[in-house]
């Protein structure tokens, strides 16, 4: 195969358009020779399985997913009566970014709560969290928080402790949505237990892609008596791989070990540089008209842009628009993400401002 795009253009849109840590890749070739029994059955998921349970404690149970969107729609369903509902900030990837997949696929109905910082708490959550017994209202019987936030903000394990502790009096369950569950990790510097099954969470959406993976993520059921019939649903829903040891083998690959961690503190590190060099060149007046949206508490830095100023400079480096209206944009940081190109980015918003 010959190589058709330039290896050299860098971008900060998303952490998805990174390549495949040389680990990784390493892994799925380890993973090639010789056969293994297809849907699950093979070396690789039972090793993973050992792997998650050594992150999270005995009687947990991973079940390997295609992509993000399907972690989240197979694992809700399977927290959920046809009549349930999920209760989730109104930034919530399951309600802005999945194309209403967990309305039309998983026939679930989602009762949104407007938050600036893209976290939830008990009290926002009571705001959606009533009218059981009324055959008229979706039942609220699920929470589902992202970590790290789609605004990049983190929840601390005491914060997500005590929406558990709200929630499950209530008879409500809590789901975690950790697309970038790594970059969360890293910074808390807490074991991946310590703001998942130590604080409450009862399904887990563990995510690989955007940390490193070709194609990984996994549904995982931290409490078995908030999900029923995911092997089925996983299956229904079209997100059983039939060659699963190569989905497997990425995640052992990251975290059999610290990989996964490894990744993470590169790229939070990195958007922790962009984001120091554009307040030193707005404090010695070298940037103008930048100003800052929400912390940097992980790999997403937001920021605001004076007019006409992201077109021009998303002709060198690409990166996404987060409110057209009020000229916020989002720049995100991976695992590949070099000084250079972040040196490089800063020099350019100088230039253009």
């Amino acid at each position: 195969m010959t190589t058709i795009h330039d290896p050299a253009v860098r971008g900060f849109a998303s952490d998805n358009y990174s390549g495949v840590h040389p680990e990784v890749l390493a892994a799925i070739a380890a993973a090639n020779d010789g056969h293994q029994v297809a849907y699950g059955e093979d070396v690789y998921t039972r090793r993973l399985q050992e792997v998650f349970v050594g992150h999270l404690g005995e009687g947990v149970e991973a079940f390997p997913v295609f992509n993000g969107t399907g972690a989240n729609v197979v694992g809700l369903q399977s927290m959920l009566p046809r009549w349930g509902a999920v209760v989730t900030a109104s930034t919530a990837h399951i309600n802005v970014d999945e194309g209403g997949a967990p309305e039309r696929v998983a026939g679930i109905k989602l009762l949104t709560v407007p938050t600036d910082d893209g976290k939830l708490t008990p009290e926002l959550i009571d705001r959606e969290a009533w009218g059981w017994g009324d055959e008229h209202r979706a039942q609220p019987l699920v929470v589902s928080i992202t970590q790290t936030t789609e605004l990049g903000t983190l929840y601390t394990p005491d914060e997500i402790r005590a929406i558990a502790d709200h929630i499950h009096p209530l008879g409500m369950r809590l789901h975690l949505d950790g697309a970038r569950i790594a970059n969360a990790a890293a910074a808390l510097d807490v074991p991946l237990r310590a703001f998942t099954r130590d604080a409450g969470v009862d399904v887990l959406s563990f995510g690989g892609t955007k940390n490193g993976a070709m194609i990984g993520e996994a549904v995982v059921v931290l409490d078995p008596a908030a999900s029923e019939g995911l092997p089925f649903l996983r299956k229904l829903n079209m997100q059983l791989s039939s060659k699963m040891r190569f989905v497997s083998a990425q995640l052992i690959a990251l975290l059999d070990g610290d990989l996964w961690l490894q990744n993470a503190r590169h790229s939070n590190a990195m958007a922790q540089r962009l984001r120091a060099g554009v307040e030193a060149g707005i404090a010695d007046g070298s940037i103008t008209g930048v100003s800052f949206t929400q912390p940097t508490q992980a790999n997403g830095v937001f920021a605001v842009l004076p007019e006409g100023v992201a077109d021009r400079l998303r002709e060198r480096f690409r990166f996404y628009d987060w409110d057209e209206k009020r000229r916020e944009v989002r720049w995100m940081c991976s695992f590949d993400t070099t000084e250079h190109d972040v040196d490089a980015f800063v020099a350019a918003v100088a230039e253009l401002t």
